[in-house]
């Protein structure tokens, strides 16, 4: 075991005491009491601590104790199936990773994709199954001050549905033309494969029952047709799968919940990347806090929510599952 310091262990406290306030109260009250139970614990803590830093996250934590089949009762409870099975614990969370595949948040990011002509090239980083590289498969209600307003495919409704609350702006009217699609992972996601779909559903929150029905619907749409998913580092690998993109298309790299695992040294240096290729339309959909450019334009705090931005500029903050927009201007 590494050696720990007592700043490392109020660190990691601190965190467990931060998820569970900011996001998952009100969300999950399963994962609210579990978080704030880890982080009074010396014990769990001590156990995280001896975890390379990105695999001490809670929803690691917390998804493979129920994948292996820990339940979802009291924080009691959880200690308990924790500390006896925490081999099988360890192993899992560092085998695997936070690839949650949430396709809700296509919702919040057609308005900004639908602003652009022409047939465009799909590129995500940390794409994990690929599930967001189908905006134009999907149909969508937007719920606004008027009344809700539906969009669906050209070839009709989609098996896959998705909601959102859409405040300060305006739905937007057309699906966009993907002519091209790529995902980038570190260790992309097969999701015709039952275990690792298996692994996706366990990242759901347990009172999510409708985003599992979603992930299934959408699991079954991607895996008729899968994408192109090419396994490597954001950084070290964007540029050779934009060299991919079919000329006479507008070469679109978009990313959703994926920055803040990333060291803020390689972050900045593919935000720096994104904003050099003008040929590229860049569009991020993250925390306030990860692109700090970013969330120096905002004129409050997110919330909770994340900060959309179309070539570094601020339009909206938007639901972490894509379940809500509000523009920004």
């Amino acid at each position: 075991m590494q050696p720990m310091t007592e700043l490392d262990a109020d660190s990691l406290r601190e965190y467990y005491r931060k998820f569970a306030q900011l996001e998952a109260t009100g969300s999950s009250p399963t994962y609210a009491a579990w978080a704030t139970g880890v982080a009074e614990d010396d014990e769990i803590i001590t156990l995280l601590l001896d975890l390379p830093k990105p695999k001490r996250q809670a929803n690691l934590l917390f998804a493979a104790a129920r994948h292996l089949g820990a339940g979802e009762g009291d924080y009691p409870t959880l200690r308990t199936w924790l500390l006896e099975h925490w081999e099988l614990t360890r192993d899992l969370m560092l085998a695997r990773s936070t690839q949650t595949n949430e396709a809700g948040r296509c919702a919040v990011l057609l308005p900004a994709l639908a602003r652009i002509e022409g047939p465009i090239s799909l590129i995500e980083v940390g794409a994990s199954a690929g599930l967001c590289l189908y905006p134009d498969r999907y149909s969508y209600t937007y719920t606004t001050e008027s009344g809700p307003r539906a969009l669906h495919p050209e070839d009709g409704p989609s098996t896959v549905e998705l909601a959102c609350e859409m405040t300060n702006a305006t739905p937007p009217e057309r699906i966009p033309d993907v002519a091209w699609r790529a995902g980038i992972d570190l260790n992309p996601i097969d999701i015709a494969d039952d275990d690792q779909q298996e692994w996706l559903r366990s990242l759901v929150w347990p009172e999510h029952g409708l985003r599992r029905d979603r992930l299934s619907a959408a699991a079954a749409l991607v895996s008729a047709d899968p994408p192109r998913l090419v396994p490597g580092d954001l950084l070290e690998t964007v540029e050779s799968v934009l060299a991919e993109a079919p000329a006479q298309t507008q070469k679109v790299v978009f990313h959703s919940a994926v920055l803040a695992y990333v060291e803020p040294a390689e972050r900045e240096g593919f935000a720096a990347l994104m904003r050099s290729r003008d040929d590229v339309v860049w569009i991020s959909n993250e925390g306030g806090r990860v692109l700090p450019d970013i969330g120096a334009q905002l004129d409050r705090e997110p919330d909770g929510r994340f900060v959309l931005a179309v070539s570094g500029e601020a339009i909206a903050l938007t639901g972490p599952h894509g379940q809500s927009f509000e523009g920004l201007r």
